[in-house]
């Protein structure tokens, strides 16, 4: 689902607007004021601050506060703008393309896509139906990294992993896929396990066979290809310690790809990070 930039600047034109959009996402069902307890109070907005009052006993809400944007100087306008470009974007944002587009330093512009990765971080229900899993390496050639992948037709996990080995698999699979479910993967012997508890069908990459009666692993594969060429051609390095977060960007805007992502990667960024 298309969300243009046109309709992204009518909806969020001030810091105003932008903060009343944080507010509702973070208490819109909040009908009792958790200080003195009146049912069906109203908040008002506390003229010159970042904050909302009980109409009864004035006490004090911070929309803002424990969020991706907690004692951020940047104007809201410049959060959500980096945000939609986040969501629309098919091979990431770099930093120094944020420094570009809002003037700030690199570092506050590094800060931020550090934060906005963060709302995207991978959870939720067990991936169902059809799932391919498959495992990558990125990095250099006596550095590369090992990560655990799998995706249904609606849904991706990704994780970095010490080895991509059967003992790894056993503990991501069973977190990230349901049991039962029907599994496709190469004939890689750290999958052979998964037969216990899952409908298993292999392909045979080394005998060059890529699809078999439906089953594959190709998008999964082309998953893996869009995260290389992005990371190559927008961010041209990712250490370790890191490189999780961005699996967790990729992995976000592959499982919202059929829709509208902004207003969901908004309405994770207005609510606490956890820690």
């Amino acid at each position: 689902m298309n969300y243009s930039v046109t309709q992204f600047r009518k909806d969020y034109p001030d810091d105003d607007v932008c903060l009343d959009s944080i507010f509702q996402s973070r208490y819109g069902d909040l009908d009792t004021c958790p200080h003195c307890g009146v049912i069906g109070v109203t908040f008002y907005r506390v003229k010159g601050r970042k904050c909302y009052a009980c109409g009864e006993c004035g006490y004090q809400l911070h929309p803002l506060a424990e969020t991706i944007f907690h004692k951020s100087h940047i104007p809201l306008t410049s959060w959500f703008y980096v945000m939609y470009l986040y969501s629309v974007s098919k091979n990431g944002v770099s930093a120094k393309e944020v420094q570009r587009h809002l003037g700030v330093t690199y570092k506050t512009a590094w800060r931020m896509c550090k934060q906005i990765r963060v709302a995207m971080r991978q959870g939720g229900m067990k991936l169902s139906g059809v799932v391919e899993a498959d495992e990558t390496y990125l990095g250099a050639r006596n550095k590369k990294t090992p990560i655990l992948g799998a995706l249904s037709s609606k849904r991706a996990r990704a994780v970095v992993t010490d080895t991509a080995s059967a003992a790894r698999t056993k503990s991501f699979i069973p977190s990230t896929v349901q049991i039962g479910t029907t599994l496709h993967t190469d004939e890689s012997p750290i999958y052979h396990w998964t037969k216990a508890d899952y409908y298993h069908k292999t392909v045979h990459h080394s005998i060059g066979e890529y699809v078999r009666d439906g089953v594959h692993t190709n998008t999964i594969e082309g998953f893996w290809g869009q995260l290389k060429r992005s990371i190559d051609g927008t961010y041209h390095h990712v250490s370790r310690k890191y490189l999780q977060s961005y699996l967790d960007e990729f992995v976000f805007r592959y499982s919202y790809r059929d829709v509208a992502a902004y207003p969901v990667l908004l309405e994770r960024a207005s609510k606490r990070v956890l820690r």
